[in-house]
């Protein structure tokens, strides 16, 4: 159980089921194929889930002493896993999602994808060692690294590279017309993206004695938990007003997706406006806390959205 919850179980979950949603919703109906077959999308997933199980034992590894102040009933190393057997793990686990990811990369005849997860497992070791301390590098960083979780399916995908050139919004699939999957992934990537930078600065909030005890330099430390709360604020009216154009444009264009374009308005734009307005009115560890397990559903709320797109 220590093993489970120091890789944090239910988020490998979250991004095993997105990925599995990008491609079961978008890239598996709109168009065959050519590399991500059934078996190598699962060998791709695991490879990114092996990633983030390192990313997430290479942060508690370096967060002992942070951890200890800000959650000190949840430190997990030295008092259930020793660090340096969680070390060699984090060190077994990149080596094998590289090992897995080749076995993809390497008979479509592109070793160079491969440097995506070594970017990836590099850019994870380096935030947990540096850039997490540091002034807005560090939740850049983790918001990068959940939009590559669908990215990395276009990068995966020759069929949706070569429509990456294709200027349309529309894209012909068989005998109808569908919107660009590229256009949806990458959608639902800057979704990803925004919300993911929103709770990072949130956490932030929630850590921050800790933080401060440790010599960081967090958004929260610098600029104070109110200007943070506002900055978040904006970031979700951007996030919002990219949600409602995108709608009308579903809509503008009469694909018959009127259960996305309701989808979005009923559901996402109200939860994620009624959140935006609750962060600031308090300014306690335990409600931002609240807050970022609630930006965390909202985020299964965008990968809800992929269903109801596909069906």
């Amino acid at each position: 159980m220590a093993w489970l919850r120091l890789i944090r179980w239910p988020n490998l979950l979250i991004i095993a089921l997105t990925q599995f949603a990008a491609w079961w919703c978008v890239i598996w109906p709109s168009h065959k194929p050519e590399v991500l077959s059934p078996l190598n999308f699962l060998l791709l997933c695991l490879s990114t889930v092996l990633i983030a199980a390192g990313g997430y034992i290479i942060n508690d590894y370096f967060d002992i002493r942070i951890d200890v102040i800000n959650k000190p009933d949840k430190v997990i190393l030295e008092r259930d896993i020793p660090r340096r057997l969680a070390i060699i793990v984090h060190s077994v686990l990149n080596v094998l999602a590289i090992v897995i990811a080749s076995l993809v990369a390497l008979p479509a005849g592109h070793p160079e994808w491969l440097l995506l997860q070594v970017l990836c497992s590099f850019m994870l070791w380096r935030y947990s060692t540096a850039w997490k301390r540091q002034f807005v590098i560090g939740n850049l960083i983790v918001a990068l690294m959940t939009a590559l979780t669908v990215l990395v399916l276009i990068v995966y995908e020759p069929a949706l590279c070569r429509l990456l050139s294709a200027p349309a919004l529309m894209y012909r699939s068989k005998f109808f017309w569908i919107i660009n999957p590229v256009y949806i992934l990458s959608g639902f990537a800057f979704f990803a993206f925004t919300l993911t930078w929103m709770r990072e600065i949130v956490k932030d909030m929630e850590d921050f004695k800790g933080d401060a005890a440790e010599g960081c330099v967090t958004m929260p430390i610098k600029w104070g938990l109110l200007r943070s709360s506002r900055f978040v604020q904006m970031l979700a009216v951007i996030t919002l007003l990219v949600l409602a154009y995108s709608s009308y444009r579903i809509w503008s264009l009469d694909l018959h997706d009127l259960d996305l374009v309701l989808y979005i308005n009923i559901v996402m734009i109200p939860a994620l406006l009624i959140w935006m307005f609750r962060l600031p009115r308090k300014a306690t560890m335990r409600h931002y806390h609240q807050s970022s397990r609630q930006l965390k559903l909202i985020m299964v709320l965008g990968v809800i959205a992929l269903l109801v797109y596909h069906y």
